[in-house]
Order: C-alpha cells, then structure tokens, then sequence
C-alpha cells in the first residue's frame, strides 16, 4: 500500500530554511538577515517563504517560548476543569482570553479516572497567585462547572515539535 504525498509546493530551499529554523531563530538582532545569509538568498525572500509557510499550514507559528522559571515564573500549574460539555467551548474561548492563561484547550474525559475536558496553564511567581487565579477561573465558569483541580509543574519539559533532517 503507498502513502498518500500531500503536494505542499515547498521546493530544496524552503525545506532548507525549515531546517535552519526548527531549533529556533538565530539569536542576533537582525534574524532573518542572518538566515539570508546562510541559505543564499535575500531576507525579503525568507519572510515570504515563512510566510506562505505560514499561510498553508506548512509552519504553525512563529513566537518566542519563554523559559518560565528564568523569569521569576516558578509556580506554574495546569488547571483542570470538568465542564458541561454543552458549554465547554464557549466557555473554553473565554478563559483562553484571560490575560494570566497562556494556553488553554479541551481533552477527552478519561472516565472514571478522569472527569475533566478543560485545561488552562496558568503562570505566576507562587502558589498563592497561581491559587487566585485559578479562583478567576472558577467564578467564570460559574454553574458550567463541576470540579478542578491544579497540577504544578516540577520540572521543565523539552517543548519540541517535528524535527526534519537535512
């Protein structure tokens, strides 16, 4: 049986730029110059491609990831909630939006070990804080919902997605 191939009109240089970018952009103050550089070609042509990249799909984002802990941020705790499914992701939109929440999605329930299908990272300097905004959380989805719980981070975990080779 053969593989289906997705024809993403990418040529040799945009997987080359997708290479030199995977691990992150060069840490000098005119980035894509120095990508340029590098692959032989101009800095204009690097934003297009990124950007075409971006525009199919090809490359979800680009955006910094801070280290948390290396900026004061070391109580750190996934909130989890189990919410009405009825109202989950309208109410998922709205804590999503919250200034304090980095990253908030919805997952399966796992029952009967599992109840919750909501989950928003919150960030703060102590557990306390953390604690106050997870009581944000809770008066927003009011009634909707039916039980959280916080699970603090002890340790960072490597963040990396699909690496390609050369």
């Amino acid at each position: 049986m053969r593989e289906a191939k997705i024809d993403t009109g990418l040529d040799a240089t945009d997987r080359r730029l997708m290479v030199a970018t995977q691990a992150g952009l060069p840490r000098v103050s005119r980035p894509y110059d120095a990508l340029a550089d590098q692959l032989g070609i101009g800095a204009d042509e690097v934003l297009r491609r990124l950007q075409r990249m971006l525009d199919c799909g090809v490359i979800r984002r680009i955006g910094a990831v801070p280290n948390h802990y290396a900026i004061g941020y070391t109580a750190n705790g996934m909130s989890v909630w189990d919410v009405d499914d009825s109202r989950v992701d309208e109410l998922g939109v709205q804590v999503g939006a919250l200034e304090f929440v980095t990253h908030c999605y919805r997952r399966p329930r796992r029952l009967p070990d599992w109840p919750y299908n909501l989950f928003a990272m919150v960030h703060s300097q102590n557990r306390d804080e953390v604690a106050a905004r997870v009581a944000e959380i809770a008066a927003l989805l009011g009634d909707a919902c039916r039980a959280h719980d916080v699970l603090y981070s002890t340790a960072i975990l490597k963040k990396t997605g699909l690496r390609i080779s050369g």
